[in-house]
């Protein structure tokens, strides 16, 4: 192509050959330069991912090692889990189960406090092999424990089990049982105290009975399977010998004796079957037995007579005769005002008459425990409408 030099003058970035008046070209720095910025849209990327993420690393790090020195605390424990305890930690955490961690001891076991390794404290219940029903009773209330949860029922941490060793660990109460504060000397419950205590033991039986996929027989009910919590709570345990009713089925038939003496429903005998209405009848007679302070096995019931007989003839004239006279007295050991036992004798009236209900021979007669609840609650806020 023919180009004059002066058709080229005044392009002040054009270059070319000297010998034209043109500055020389510099083709290795201009390629160099694209290809450091063109390596550094890959490069500072990659930096900047790494760097993010040795940063979350860290973090993280961070925040197990603060988990580390802060166990998690029993409450935030989720309901649905149960947590792996091997042996030799129930071992460590009882010193050997020791007789100084001894809570106490039932039909197929004992129960220990213990100290899990990250601070829980617990009460373990470990079943002797040697007892004839011991693995069965560990069974059955594995397999209640494991598909029930309410306020008002023990909680289920963990389960150890091998051929020579079953426990279970479970929530610690550290108040006992409602038996130690119903006849030790040291104890006492107010008239209030006693009411929620029944409508916490109510609750958990309604639910078992009326809010479960499937119908959960407890056929224990009593004050030793009653424990309380550090606020006064009352929590229903030992499901050693529940039974699980399926499908429409509304009793089942029992091999062995359903409960304890005393609190099994009469039909029993004659029937040789449990249902809803056996534990109606239980909680009848330890409704009975709160609020008067007496066994349904006490020396003083001989022959045709006996708790639910004793309280039906004394109400509703004489009630006072009948009640736990802890009742009459107030915190000083003073009788209480006439005015307070006025509205203590129409909310005892009313108790004693749902235990009675309850606690009928015919089981026909005996409210289910959904009707139950109810009427408790309405009987404490008459009383605590008065104040």
């Amino acid at each position: 192509m023919n180009v004059s030099i002066v058709s080229l003058e005044g392009n002040a970035a054009l270059c070319g050959a000297p010998r034209f008046g043109f500055p020389s070209c510099n083709i290795t720095d201009s390629t160099v330069s694209n290809s450091g910025r063109h390596l550094l849209r890959y490069i500072l990327p990659a930096i900047a991912s790494t760097g993010i993420l040795v940063l979350c690393f860290c973090i993280l790090l961070g925040l197990r090692r603060r988990r580390a020195k802060n166990p998690t605390p029993s409450s935030t424990l989720s309901p649905t889990k149960h947590r792996l305890i091997p042996y030799y930690e129930l071992v460590r955490a009882t010193d050997n189960f020791s007789e100084i961690n001894l809570l106490g001891r039932g039909a197929f076991g004992s129960v220990y406090r213990g100290l899990l390794d990250d601070g829980l404290l617990v009460a373990i219940k470990v079943l002797n092999m040697q007892i004839d029903g011991a693995s069965r009773s560990f069974d059955a209330e594995c397999r209640a424990l494991r598909m029930v949860r309410h306020r008002n029922l023990v909680r289920i941490i963990s389960a150890c089990s091998n051929l020579d060793f079953k426990a279970l660990v479970l929530q610690f109460m550290p108040n006992g049982s409602l038996e130690r504060w119903l006849y030790s000397h040291n104890y006492s419950l107010s008239l209030l105290q006693r009411i929620n205590i029944a409508i916490d033991v109510a609750s958990a039986i309604e639910y078992l009975h009326h809010h479960h996929s499937q119908v959960v027989l407890h056929c224990d009910l009593k004050p030793t399977n009653i424990l309380l919590d550090e606020e006064m709570t009352a929590h229903v345990s030992d499901f050693g010998i529940a039974r699980l009713l399926s499908g429409d089925n509304q009793s089942v038939t029992s091999a062995s004796t359903p409960g304890t003496v005393g609190y099994i429903a009469p039909e029993f005998a004659s029937t040789g079957r449990v249902s809803t209405k056996g534990d109606v009848y239980s909680f009848g007679i330890l409704l009975l037995e709160i609020f008067t302070r007496k066994k349904p096995i006490d020396p003083m019931f001989t022959g045709e007579s006996n708790l639910r007989r004793w309280v039906n003839d004394a109400h509703p004239a004489s009630l006072f005769d009948i009640a736990d006279c802890n009742l009459l007295r107030d915190e000083d050991g003073n009788e209480r005002p006439r005015s307070d036992l006025i509205s203590m004798q129409a909310c005892l009236s009313s108790i004693m008459e749902l235990g009675i209900i309850c606690s009928s021979d015919s089981p026909r007669e005996r409210l289910p425990m959904k009707e139950v609840v109810p009427k408790l609650r309405k009987i404490k806020m008459e009383y605590l409408s008065v104040y």
